[in-house]
């Protein structure tokens, strides 16, 4: 086992499955018993998800919507997706926490830095909903703020491609994969790995980023072991 503590960072896109919008049950299912494997390992898991399966704060503004309100919508759509989350972990024998940026005591637990290592000690998987709480912060920045905080060994961000390209492979047969590559060389080359707060706190802090197809079987499991799947990114 190379990782004894991970940040998850998971889409919200990721959970529409086949559907335009919204929670495929079978994707959830699928997320669960990745998780489940690795967990059975003894690994520590942090979990972060997005929620542009239901709302992004970025297209209020395109609505008319004030950004700062968009940006909270936003938030409250990512905890849906973490209840969703939570629910398909709890129903497959897991004991999770909610932890949210912003109070809402009736489902989750206010995000406490030295109570989410607690429960991470325990054995208990800590699901981050609501952002870090502010406006003009993406999911991918709490995901690089929480994995700093609770000392994770590495931020795994699960997406649909199977690592960083040279280009976008879905628009460009050429493309090819990086194994490797340093934080400098994702900021020179003009990379969309995660936005630049959020890579900058990674960089800042020493804390490597894993980018990974997370709906292939087993890679999660694998990527835990220490086997190379998807893009090692690394000062």
């Amino acid at each position: 086992m190379k990782y004894k503590r991970i940040l998850l960072k998971l889409s919200g896109e990721s959970l529409m499955g086949e559907k335009k919008y919204g929670i495929d049950p079978a994707i959830l299912q699928q997320y669960a018993d990745e998780i489940k494997k690795v967990k059975g390992m003894g690994v520590e898991i942090a979990i972060v998800i997005g929620g542009g399966n239901i709302f992004r704060g970025v297209q209020a503004e395109k609505s008319g919507i004030d950004r700062v309100q968009g940006d909270y919508m936003g938030m409250l759509a990512t905890l849906i997706n973490a209840m969703a989350l939570q629910s398909a972990l709890e129903q497959n024998g897991m004991y999770t926490r909610l932890m949210s940026g912003i109070k809402i005591e009736s489902v989750c637990e206010p995000f406490i830095r030295r109570r989410a290592i607690r429960h991470l000690e325990k054995g208990r998987i800590v699901i981050f909903g609501a952002g870090i709480g502010n406006p003009y912060f993406t999911t991918d920045s709490t995901a690089a703020l929480r994995a700093i905080e609770i000392e994770s060994d590495v931020v795994l961000k699960g997406t649909r491609v199977d690592g960083v390209y040279t280009a976008d492979p879905e628009k460009d047969a050429t493309a090819t994969k990086y194994q490797n590559i340093s934080f400098d060389e994702v900021y020179k080359k003009n990379l969309n790995v995660m936005d630049m707060t959020a890579f900058t706190l990674c960089q800042e802090n020493n804390l490597p980023i894993i980018v990974f197809d997370m709906n292939k079987e087993d890679n999660l499991f694998k990527l835990v072991q220490g086997e190379t799947i998807g893009t090692l990114i690394t000062a």
